[in-house]
């Protein structure tokens, strides 16, 4: 019996170490954190980390009723980072469970493997994104009220709000690690180190400058839109050729656009400057001054147009292949049918004798068989596709002294 070979281990704390079992690492972390809670002296520092901070609560004069609303401040920051461990771990069990199986039932290449592990996770993303931000939306009636710049500024959130926030940036900077993590190729990350950079300042940007319900409204349909074009990108690496996704995300691409950069000049450019604030008091969380509100629209605008040029580049390219395969489709077919015009003729310019002499033969390359000149041919047909066409003729008779002997007669196409 032959010996079995064990897979050696990488060293402790090697590269191939880190990357392999870095979701077990933070799961650890993640434990250890939890573990302060359970003593009083840890407790109130480690609560920093799992708690939503800055907790505000106002009563009526009455003292009938309580609201709570949350700040934004530095000790986010424990915050994020303490969320960011679990996204680590969410990020392993959708890809351990979910996508690696799906991979192995369809076989793809290495760079379609990872493109589709990048959709698989964006699209999971998107969606629950998309659907906590609608409900958002909707609890608080900011659709039926899309003026963001009214009662500016909005520094007391609801809770559903600033942990929204707070997972949105926490899922953009876990993005980061994780290209070193999943080993993605190196033509890749400067594309999705872009993106990720920009989801990471705007979503932070109207976070720390309380625009949240602009970046609210902003965000959903965006996400809406995105969350097609990855599943779509998911079904098309599937092997279902199918390009309504593709088509529906398209239309709807700059359809959010147009509504991005709208909202956005109705906002900066003409509801804030209606109230804009004279000083600069960073300590009230006011920001509206005409260099903040120039520099927010610049960057909206400036964004919108590059992902505009992005994606007319990609449906150019697009349509410049299909007109491509077109071409070569009808060439294809013109010679088709001058071979199927031809072969007839070529069929023809063969001189029997008898007129049942027909081609026993038929393997892209005709062959004719017969015994002498007044017997009947004998064979089968087969038919079968090659690079190129011989017709040929092979006669088989009895020569000179009873001899048998074969002509081969071939017409070369």
């Amino acid at each position: 019996m032959g010996l079995r070979r064990k897979n050696k281990s990488p060293a402790v704390l090697s590269h191939e170490f880190v990357i392999r079992n870095h979701a077990d690492i933070v799961s650890c972390l993640v434990m250890c954190l939890l573990l302060g809670l359970m003593f009083e002296d840890s407790a109130k520092y480690t609560i920093i980390f799992i708690a939503v901070q800055y907790n505000v609560t106002y009563t009526t004069d009455d003292n009938s009723e309580q609201f709570h609303f949350y700040d934004s401040g530095p000790k986010d920051i424990a915050t994020v980072f303490f969320y960011m461990l679990i996204a680590f771990n969410l990020h392993a069990v959708i890809q351990e469970y979910i996508l690696n199986k799906i991979n192995r039932c369809l076989h793809l290449s290495k760079t379609k493997h990872s493109k589709f592990n990048e959709s698989g996770q964006l699209a999971f993303f998107y969606l629950f994104s998309f659907i906590w931000g609608a409900s958002i939306l909707n609890a608080e009636e900011f659709i039926m009220n899309p003026t963001s710049w009214k009662d500016y500024p909005h520094s007391h959130m609801l809770f559903q709000v600033k942990f929204f926030y707070i997972c949105q940036i926490v899922y953009w900077l876990h993005a980061l690690p994780e290209l070193y993590f999943q080993k993605i190729q190196k033509e890749d990350i400067p594309r999705q180190l872009c993106y990720i950079c920009l989801y990471i300042v705007h979503i932070s940007g109207a976070y720390i400058l309380n625009l949240q319900h602009l970046g609210l409204i902003l965000m959903v349909p965006h996400y809406l839109v995105e969350h097609i074009f990855h599943a779509s990108r998911l079904f098309y690496f599937s092997g279902e050729n199918k390009q309504k996704g593709f088509t529906i995300w398209a239309l709807l691409f700059i359809m959010v656009r147009l509504l991005t950069l709208t909202l956005s000049v109705l906002a900066f450019g003409f509801g804030l400057a209606r109230i804009e604030n004279p000083c600069f008091p960073i300590t009230d969380g006011n920001f509206n001054v005409f260099p903040v509100r120039i520099g927010c629209l610049g960057a909206v605008c400036l964004t919108q147009a590059w992902m505009m040029w992005k994606f007319i580049n990609f449906q150019w390219k697009k349509w410049r292949k299909h007109v491509k395969n077109q071409i070569s489709k009808k060439k294809i077919a013109t010679t088709k049918n001058k071979q199927t015009k031809k072969e007839p003729n070529r069929v023809t310019d063969l001189k029997w004798e008898n007129s049942d002499r027909t081609p026993l033969i038929f393997f892209q390359v005709r062959l004719m068989f017969s015994k002498d000149a007044n017997c009947v041919p004998w064979g089968k047909m087969l038919d079968c596709q090659l690079d190129f066409v011989v017709d040929c003729t092979i006669l088989f008779g009895a020569g000179v002294g009873g001899k048998k002997s074969s002509q081969l007669i071939c017409l070369l196409k």
